[in-house]
């Protein structure tokens, strides 16, 4: 039987506001298909689908810069929940919490992260900041702002080291050039990320080990996953743009995930304790997922936060999900659940 309730599904418009996303000089920039904007659009489709096995009325709204519009619709709807999937606004990343804002000003629940866990986990600095107070282990890192020199004088993390966009995310401007393994070749494509991009970069010990995604769904841990890389000598084991966004390149063709991941027992309870931690000390909700790399004594760290994570059908979200046995609707329902929960409790304490 459905459950009678409203649901509006707002996304993100797509929006082009980088010269280059993949973070490579153009002359570098091989060719392939950038999947980053269009999957999504087409994925649309079968999240309402999905939605309608369960829920009496779905409807959709594409976010933009027309704020008003999307107030307008909102009050027009009248939705029980929103569904959350807007992770920017024009391309704008740190608009982001500013929508979920936009939505609890309203006193609309949704689903997903507060404004405050998608704005801390979007500034790198901060959530490694966060991290550490709590003594969550993650790699040792600077931040420098465009500006700012970088040398010997003013450096003192261990080489390889890998440059991050801080305030950025679905792995945009990360590269192979992104691992370097001295101060001229940090230098040269430091000089290149904020030229190109203009805001500050992270700087963060590079840990050279596996490789781990752990969904959390409302609290409980699914199934670990492993991002397996079959990539040519002397490319860096990491997950670039190319290899989430760019069909044929060298990166998606060898970065593989492997689920559930091959672990013995004390690793494995090991990962899913330091991503447990990393999920409640940024107050994550519902759903996230949390990026971690072993050192080469096994020793995990998190490299990542990522609240609202990507939760297409062939996202590692779902991957992990269906490992549980969650269906692509059992998931998509349970966390529209999580949101129709705080809904009542709302109306309850209206009502007392």
């Amino acid at each position: 039987m459905k459950t009678d309730a409203k649901i509006l599904i707002c996304y993100n418009s797509p929006a082009t506001i980088f010269s280059v996303y993949n973070g490579k000089p153009a002359e570098k920039k091989k060719k392939g298909t950038d999947l980053s904007e269009s999957v999504f659009e087409r994925e649309i489709g079968r999240i309402r689908k999905s939605l309608k096995e369960n829920f009496t009325q779905v409807s959709e709204f594409a976010v933009n810069g027309d704020i008003i519009k999307l107030i307008d619709t909102i009050n027009d709807y009248q939705p029980d929940i929103i569904f959350n999937f807007v992770e920017s606004v024009q391309g704008i990343s740190r608009l982001e919490f500013c929508v979920a804002g936009l939505f609890q000003i309203l006193g609309v629940q949704f689903t997903g992260n507060t404004p405050i866990a998608l704005g801390t986990c979007l500034d790198k600095v901060l959530t490694k900041n966060i991290l550490e107070s709590f003594g969550v282990d993650t790699p040792g890192f600077m931040k420098v702002t465009p500006g700012t020199e970088v040398s010997s004088d003013n450096f003192d993390l261990n080489f390889p080291v890998i440059m991050k966009l801080a305030n950025e995310d679905a792995s945009i401007g990360i590269s192979e050039f992104s691992v370097v393994n001295d101060m001229e070749e940090l230098q040269t494509h430091l000089g290149f990320l904020v030229a190109t991009y203009n805001q500050p970069v992270i700087i963060e010990e590079y840990i050279e080990g596996r490789e781990f995604n752990v969904a959390v769904l409302g609290g409980e841990v699914l199934p670990v996953s492993e991002i397996e890389f079959h990539l040519p000598e002397g490319l860096p084991k990491i997950v670039t743009y190319e290899g989430k966004w760019i069909e044929g390149s060298t990166y998606y063709n060898s970065t593989v995930p492997k689920c559930p991941a091959v672990l013995d027992s004390k690793l494995r309870k090991s990962i899913e304790s330091i991503a447990l931690d990393a999920y409640k000390t940024l107050k994550c909700r519902d759903y996230a997922r949390i990026d971690i790399r072993i050192d080469r004594k096994k020793r995990p760290y998190v490299i990542e936060v990522n609240p609202n994570p990507d939760i297409s059908l062939d996202s590692g979200f779902v991957r992990a999900a269906a490992a549980a046995e969650i269906s692509y609707s059992q998931l998509l329902s349970r966390i529209a659940g999580f949101a129709l929960a705080r809904k009542e409790y709302d109306t309850q304490v209206k009502a007392s």
